[in-house]
């Protein structure tokens, strides 16, 4: 909007409406819930809590993925179930079962994903593991969801520390794995994701020792009118080569610590990652079972029995002067 709107006497009263909280969530799904009908196991303050961040679309989209999901199933009423499917989907991406993986592909995923998962387990300040799983989802081969145990309003030192390792467990896994001449472009996101983290904690967090509590803004370009160029300069040539190197240490630091973690714990990364091959999709309390030695306990999916409808006559019937071979004798038509 042109600034000029927001001058006092036009819109003096501004009005911020952030994403719900967990109280909000709550209202919201039961407010969606009304036109579903409900097993008795759905409790909307339990998936309140597992949606942080959801907005109020979010929570609509939620229940509308779920409805159709249980009716495919044969369900009379939407259970948990049907809405935790529904929550990966909205979160994760619709199901790509149809693309065809190799073995090899499924191998390097499951131990991709299981680094991360394994990694997000062992260090502290980790948003607790949510879901892994190895079958594609929108654009990627796999993924591994952690959710916060609450909304969260600022992050600390400790918990952006944990994100950059975890980042970094598919990468140093493959290279583990399969060897240094092995390692994919499947960490790519992971790695502009850490990137961006790690230079926000240095130029705008004020978390580097070398250069303080200071917001550094960098050098813009800026396009006027769409001819004119402008350099905005706002930091120093020796200045940005130290944020330079100081985002290059935290993120060596970030992949030496996951280095250390997945090369001390390699048993549990062949317990995770085997696991995943053989269920495809493990949540945070499987993974778990699995390292304690517990096998997950599946219950198979049953396909619902086909309900027996009669197929209803192209030519509707009166109910009367049917004859016994099943022909319907005409009555005589009012005259015209």
């Amino acid at each position: 909007l042109d600034p000029a709107l927001l001058r006092p006497g036009r819109f003096d009263r501004q009005i911020v409406v952030p994403n719900p909280d967990l109280s909000g969530r709550e209202k919201i799904l039961k407010v969606h819930m009304r036109k579903v009908p409900l097993a008795p196991d759905v409790d909307a303050k339990v998936i309140a809590r597992g949606t942080p961040g959801f907005s109020g679309a979010d929570l609509a989209n939620l229940v509308n993925e779920a409805a159709p999901l249980a009716a495919r199933r044969g369900k009379r009423l939407v259970g948990r179930g049907e809405f935790e499917d529904a929550k990966d989907k909205v979160m994760m991406g619709a199901e790509r079962r149809t693309l065809a993986m190799s073995e090899d592909e499924k191998k390097l995923t499951a131990y991709h994903e299981g680094g991360h998962a394994l990694i997000a387990l062992s260090v502290v300040g980790s948003d607790p593991v949510h879901k892994a799983t190895i079958i594609p989802r929108g654009r990627a081969l796999g993924m591994v969801v952690r959710l916060p145990d609450r909304d969260q309003l600022s992050m600390s030192r400790q918990k952006l520390q944990a994100d950059l390792c975890v980042a970094f467990g598919g990468r140093v896994a493959e290279e583990l794995i399969f060897g240094y001449d092995k390692v994919t472009t499947g960490a790519q996101s992971d790695i502009e994701m850490a990137t961006r983290l790690a230079r926000a904690m240095v130029t705008r967090f004020g978390m580097s020792d070398e250069l303080g509590p200071i917001a550094y803004a960098e050098n813009q370009e800026e396009v006027f009118l769409g001819h004119s160029i402008s350099r905005q300069q706002n930091i120093s040539e020796a200045t940005a080569q130290k944020i330079d190197s100081e985002v290059r240490r935290i993120i060596e630091e970030s992949y030496t610590r996951a280095n250390k973690i997945l090369t001390d714990r390699l048993n549990d990364l062949h317990i995770v990652a085997k696991g995943l091959l053989e269920y495809e999709t493990l949540t945070g309390d499987e993974i778990k079972a699995l390292l304690r030695g517990a096998r997950p306990v599946r219950t198979p999916y049953e396909e619902p029995e086909p309900i027996e409808t009669k197929r209803p006559a192209t030519v509707p019937s009166s109910g009367r002067g049917r004859e016994p071979g099943g022909f319907i004798s005409p009555e005589p038509q009012p005259g015209t």
